[in-house]
């Protein structure tokens, strides 16, 4: 569902429904409702039994240690509030408000001397219809995994809150000493309605979470109304999601997903060449942030390594999930128990399994087979070998969010949030999918950016979820462009696989040459593909992009070149329409890679600027001395591409397979450039291998 209206002029803090336009009642009472729940119980072969242990590894971190000194933060109550909705929103909350605490809103017993709660509300996702692919994995379980998700939300925002210095505690459903239902309607989040708490301008069910903290902020009024207030409201002139969203939704079958990939060009190779035979399989030790880890690149990027995508305190408050889920990641070995019969159907399994995805959270699945080149060769730590171990993968991705990127330079101090959300998201829904597949019998395996045996980008690639771009080591998707995260299940259930896809990006990236334009360490080349270990790609050279992104003094990380992609669009109308006529018309690509520049794509939007800069420093939080502001600099790709240098490291290049990060091996950045400078071209690999031409 694309949106009619843009909302380039709402603030992010105001979030995807209008409900400023409802009208509040002061005196409106608090009274006792129950929560919305499941219609139906859940079936012996749900996912019901995989969600709570990660409701248990929620609950060790939803109160904890407050930093030993307070944050530089705005005094002002309402800049308090409104960076907490953003927040919440960030993390994909529906609702959010803020009450101040009364004695009746907390439980009998002990509790802490706190001051206001933070409330959000997150709905339920939907359900597949009856007897669809899914529905006896899903059917029931809303409530739970709604539960779970408040309850991540609650630990990262509660850290968050504690990191800059006031003291903090997570709430959820089944974890609380409040009365979630009484502050939600004080917070202006809910209503009871006949002994049911309901929620305005949605239909579905929701579930609640909260942050009781110190830490003041201004209040919201309690609601007075649930309904839309006007025609204009109901069609989402504000720039918020319309009325009609639900039942527009309800018309596509879950499996699909929100995207119509399945009306995007299917091919039986991917777009770039891949000579399977002649890649070399490489140990995660190659990798350059692993590379910058054991010294490689000298000593400050060694130290920055630990904590250059936590230096904000709200991508630090992910950590303890993100960390703590690496041990739940799975199995390698196969497991005894399945009926071979229950998920013999390749196809039922494969839409089930992307149902279930999108279900939990996911923005697109794609499936493909794990062959054993997609598989690093060696682990970092010990140095043992890893043999490729399942033969299916599902692919999954999770945007970074458009608004949040419209108002960053893409290297500010949020870029390292936007990752570690798409991190930590993707492991805590991978994880619940994996341990549900184990359950029924077949070995599953989460491969997150915490720990990974699988290379993510050819498994993407393969999958049918994007082409590779001129950014290089992205593989970018039609309808997100290359804003996203992915995550990774290797498994040994029957799955029918994609095939790669082909919307006409080679020929665009051919053209465009933005990101190379706007990369901050000219790392992106402006010239030809070249092939690499087997691939033909635009090679960046990682080590510029490595450094830049570890020693970024004025940001946290990097994701410039996905902020000015041209694909990095608004999710309207309009944007979709422009996709399709890049895809049908090739003549018409030019000119729409002008009109992004034209129109003023990839500069900043003051209006989506909603956190606050900081960074953590030996475990306090303190204000940067300067942060990144770039916006776009049309007369900087001619001069850049006149002095470029690029270095690229094949397998000879780089650390063996068994070394670890204990033992260094210096960079050779003057064999680097040679190797780039003598790389084979992909038309002469394909004369080479008497293969057809590649796309342009």
């Amino acid at each position: 569902m694309s949106r009619l209206f843009t909302n380039r002029d709402r603030p992010f803090d105001m979030g995807v429904l209008p409900t400023e336009r409802l009208a509040r009642d002061a005196n409106a009472p608090a009274v006792d409702a129950r929560l919305p729940a499941d219609a139906t119980p859940p079936g012996p072969d749900s996912i019901a039994a995989a969600i709570p242990e990660y409701r248990d590894l929620c609950a060790k971190f939803l109160d904890g240690e407050t930093a030993a000194a307070r944050a530089p933060v705005p005094d002002d109550p309402l800049a308090r509030a409104r960076n907490l909705k953003a927040s919440a929103y960030f993390l994909d909350a529906t609702l959010a408000g803020v009450c101040t605490l009364e004695a009746a809103d907390w439980a009998e017993g002990t509790h802490p001397a706190h001051t206001h709660a933070f409330v959000f509300l997150i709905e339920f996702g939907r359900e597949p219809e009856a007897g669809g692919p899914g529905d006896a994995w899903i059917r029931g379980t809303n409530a739970a995994r709604t539960d779970l998700r408040c309850a991540e939300l609650a630990v990262v925002l509660a850290g968050y809150v504690r990191g800059l210095g006031w003291p903090a505690r997570g709430h959820a459903a089944g974890d609380t000493l409040v009365s979630i239902e009484r502050v939600a309607q004080r917070a202006g989040l809910a209503r009871a309605v006949n002994g049911t708490l309901k929620a305005p301008l949605i239909g579905r069910g929701f579930r609640l979470g909260v942050v009781t903290t110190t830490y003041e902020m201004t209040a919201d009024l309690p609601l007075a109304s649930l309904d839309w207030p006007d025609a204009e409201t109901y069609m989402g002139k504000p720039g918020t999601r319309p009325g009609w969203a639900e039942a527009e939704e309800a018309q596509r079958p879950l499996h699909l997903g929100r995207y119509a990939m399945e009306k995007i060009k299917r091919v039986d190779e991917p777009t770039t060449l891949v000579l399977r035979d002649e890649i070399r399989r490489m140990p995660k030790r190659a990798d350059m942030f692993q590379r910058a880890l054991a010294g490689d690149l000298g000593a400050k990027p060694a130290a920055e390594r630990r904590r250059f995508a936590v230096k904000h305190p709200l991508a630090f408050a992910m950590t303890p999930l993100i960390r703590n889920m690496v041990p739940m990641q799975g199995t390698r070995e196969p497991l005894s128990g399945a009926d071979p019969a229950a998920l013999a159907d390749p196809v039922r399994n494969a839409e089930s399994i992307k149902a279930l995805g999108y279900f939990l959270g996911a923005d697109l699945v794609g499936i493909c087979r794990a062959e054993p080149w997609m598989y690093y060769s060696h682990d970092d730590e010990k140095g043992d070998p890893i043999a490729a171990y399942h033969p299916y993968a599902i692919v999954m991705l999770i945007d970074q969010g458009f608004e949040t990127m419209e108002g960053s330079s893409g290297d500010d101090w949020v870029s390292g949030a936007q990752s570690m959300r798409g991190y930590m998201r993707g492991a805590m829904l991978a994880g619940v999918m994996a341990a549900h597949l184990r359950r029924l019998g077949h070995s599953s395996r989460v491969h997150s950016n915490a720990y990974s045996e699988v290379l993510h980008l050819p498994a993407m690639l393969m999958a049918g979820l994007g082409e590779l771009s001129r950014i290089g080591e992205l593989v970018l998707n039609p309808f997100i462009g290359p804003r996203s995260k992915s995550i990774v299940i290797t498994t040994d259930l029957p799955l029918e696989v994609d095939r790669p896809i082909d919307f006409g990006l080679q020929a665009v990236c051919a053209m465009c040459k933005k990101c190379a334009r706007e990369c901050p360490c000219n790392a992106i080349p402006f010239g030809p593909k070249v092939m690499f270990n087997g691939y033909e790609i635009w090679k960046p050279d990682a080590e510029k992009c490595g450094r830049y992104r570890l020693t970024n003094a004025k940001g946290s990380a990097c994701g410039r070149c996905m902020k000015t992609c041209p694909y990095n669009r608004e999710d309207l109308v309009e944007s979709e329409r422009l996709l399709w006529l890049s895809i049908d018309v090739p003549q018409s690509r030019r000119a729409l890679i002008d009109y992004d520049d034209a129109t003023g794509g990839g500069e900043r939007n003051p209006a989506k600027r909603w956190w606050f800069d900081l960074e953590v420093v030996d475990g306090v939080v303190v204000k940067p001395e300067a942060a990144n502001e770039r916006d776009l600099d049309l007369g900087r790709g001619e001069k850049l591409a006149r002095t470029q240098k690029l270095a690229y490291f094949p397998p000879d290049l780089q650390p063996r397979g068994g070394t670890t990060v204990n033992t260094a091996v210096p960079i050779d950045r003057p064999a680097g450039l040679a190797a780039y400078a003598a790389a084979e071209s992909p038309a002469a690999a394909r004369k080479r291998r008497g293969t057809k031409p590649g796309p342009v």
